[in-house]
């Protein structure tokens, strides 16, 4: 097994989950984006909306498969390097780790727009200090407690989502329906052409896998929190702004920055207006805290992995918080609040979160194709690997459509991590990615360390509260003969004796007597396909198991089937009891529904022994 790094707390549940998800979405893209969606599509705004919702879909599915396979820090960053290697890696991190800080900077500076609302009198630099103060506040509460930041964000949320219901419930009955006409005036391409500028909306939904290692009970609150967020915004986007087009007057609403409180005022006048503007606020204030969390993991896991020095990789030991990655992340985004202009950083980051989006379906399909035993995502995407295909040539059309100097400034940023990894990544991060596993399968070659496996066997154990027991612990030692012709039984117990006559400190001859003895007395053959040989052996407190498998198949002479799996149970009389709790762990293990799949499928001794060790049974 891979050598134990120090994991942060597992402190978050489902409504955190939820709720860094849901804030990570709804900010400028339902705040301030549909005037300007509007004037692009017209009331058919709305299905861009829901066209856009559509094209996230493959991302938030393929996050939620890799998040459950591997809940560590990192999320989108730890997935491309462990899939297509370092190189990839270092981009993926950099590239996530940027994009997330300036959208949450630009999340903070969306503040002032609804500030202006509440106090018209407001200054550029009063906006300025206002993100500045905020930022601040959520480093602090990112530093002290992971728990407090999430409890704060579901409250958060959950008061945004509040007023977004009764923005709906009060705005429906107001709406004229000749404002929908005509629905479409500038044709269906200007739809789709729209869905790519409001798809970046969707965009913080999946950041949420970077703080994967963090949440409790990760196999069921990473893939429904997720997909339960992606639901309810997708729900209020598309109700918020088809309410939105009857409510306002489209040559109005086409130069409005603030459509919702525009919308609002509509039907309750200025005190509307006022709390649209709160509700905005508390949503960039949600999308910027769920961003500095996410964010701040990223330094973190890439100096764990020895892509950035390793002082990042510091955890404070009283509240178990990566701080030098915090107030990294904090510091960049108060610079770029204070200094920086925003419009092409902010298309810049748009565009490497579609390159990261590509990544992660590529990395789903090199995770299942290399075949890894130990990759075990609780949650697997459906319709693979054609929806992957369609997200990867769906996110190159868009990208291309980002513009020259946007895409010029991506170039630029690529060259930088090239460079960072030719000069300081190459000579120090060694570890073989899950692409290389399929290139052994392709050349035959023994090319793959087993450091990649053992490093998710490991997140495995964490992940389901695995505690080993005896019989894990049996079984890590155990001897496993792997026989790659048929075999009559005879001949594969005198093999079995001989391999385990030393450790019994037995003759193999006594030993291959008692196997068979005990076959004369019935077969141990229980199951078409499966046999368990158990005999007592002289001495005291002796224990032992040894397993084979047989692709061809042990020839038993009453079996109606070759045995292609043995579990070899040895033990003396004083052992009785344990003997019989290891007959029920082996039965617990065949009867899972891929068990003679993976074995067989397992391609060197230490897979056969992972199909055992990560089993689901119930532990002693």
């Amino acid at each position: 097994m891979a050598k134990r790094v120090e994991r942060l707390k597992r402190v978050l549940g489902f409504w955190d989950i939820f709720s860094l998800a849901a804030g990570a979405m709804i900010s400028s893209g339902l705040f301030i984006l549909p005037g300007i969606a509007f004037a692009k599509a017209g009331p058919a705004v709305i299905f861009a909306y829901i066209i856009g919702g559509i094209l996230v879909i493959p991302s938030v599915l393929s996050k939620a498969e890799l998040a459950t396979a591997m809940p560590a820090a990192g999320g989108t960053y730890f997935y491309i390097e462990r899939s297509l290697g370092p190189g990839f890696g270092t981009f993926g991190g950099l590239a996530s780790w940027f994009s997330l800080s300036l959208k949450s900077a630009f999340a903070l500076l969306g503040l002032g727009v609804f500030a202006l609302i509440v106090y018209p009198e407001v200054t550029l630099f009063q906006i300025k200090m206002l993100a500045v103060t905020f930022c601040v506040i959520f480093m602090v509460l990112n530093l002290v407690s992971v728990k407090t930041t999430g409890r704060i964000q579901v409250v958060f949320v959950l008061a945004l989502i509040a007023a977004l219901t009764y923005y709906s419930i009060r705005g429906f009955s107001h709406i004229d329906v000749h404002r929908y006409v005509p629905f479409s005036p500038y044709g269906t391409k200007a739809v789709f052409a729209t869905a790519g500028l409001v798809f970046i909306s969707f965009g913080g939904l999946t950041k949420v896998a970077s703080v994967a290692e963090e949440v409790k009970k990760p196999s069921f609150n990473i893939p429904f929190g997720m997909i339960a967020a992606f639901l309810v915004v997708t729900l209020f986007y598309a109700l918020t702004v088809f309410i939105t087009v009857g409510l306002v007057d489209g040559a109005e609403l086409a130069h409005s920055l603030v459509p919702i409180s525009l919308g609002a005022s509509q039907f309750a006048s200025g005190p509307g207006r006022v709390i649209m503007a709160f509700a905005a606020i508390l949503a960039f204030v949600t999308t910027a805290n769920a961003g500095i969390l996410s964010a701040s993991r990223l330094p973190m896991a890439m100096s764990r992995d020895k892509l950035l020095p390793k002082f990042f990789y510091t955890v404070n030991t009283r509240y178990g918080t990566p701080h030098v990655s915090i107030l990294l992340t904090g510091f960049f985004m108060i610079i770029v609040i204070l200094f920086m202009g925003l419009e092409n950083l902010v298309k810049t980051a748009s565009t490497l979160m579609l390159i990261l989006f590509m990544f992660v379906n590529i990395a789903v399909i090199v995770m299942r194709e290399s075949k890894i035993h130990s990759y075990r995502p609780s949650f697997r995407c459906p319709l693979y690997p054609w929806l992957q295909i369609a997200a990867i040539l769906a996110y190159g059309f868009l990208i291309f459509e980002m513009g020259e100097v946007t895409l010029a400034i991506t170039a630029a940023f690529i060259a930088v991590c090239c460079l960072w990894y030719l000069f300081y990544v190459s000579s120090r991060a060694k570890r073989r990615s899950a692409i290389m596993h399929i290139v052994e399968r392709i050349t035959a070659r023994e090319l793959v360390s087993n450091s990649l496996s053992g490093e998710l066997k490991e997140i495995l154990y964490e992940r389901d509260d695995i505690v080993e027991d005896k019989f894990d612990r049996l079984i890590k030692d155990a001897i496993i003969i792997d026989i790659d012709h048929s075999v009559k039984a005879d001949k594969a117990f005198k093999e079995i004796s001989q391999a385990i006559s030393e450790r019994l400190d037995a003759d193999s001859e006594e030993i291959f007597n008692l196997f068979k003895k005990r076959e004369e007395v019935s077969s141990t053959v229980i199951h078409p396909g499966l046999a368990i040989p158990h005999i007592i052996i002289d001495g005291n407190h002796k224990f032992d198991i040894l397993l084979v498998r047989c692709k061809e198949g042990i020839i038993f002479p009453e079996a109606a089937e070759p045995v292609k799996s043995m579990f070899v149970l040895m033990g003396s009389m004083d052992e009785r009891n344990y003997h019989l709790r290891a007959l029920m762990a082996v039965a617990q293990i065949a009867q899972e529904e891929d068990f003679e799949k993976n074995w067989l499928a397992a391609r060197n001794i230490e897979e056969l022994r992972d199909v055992i060790l990560l089993s689901s049974r119930k532990r002693d």
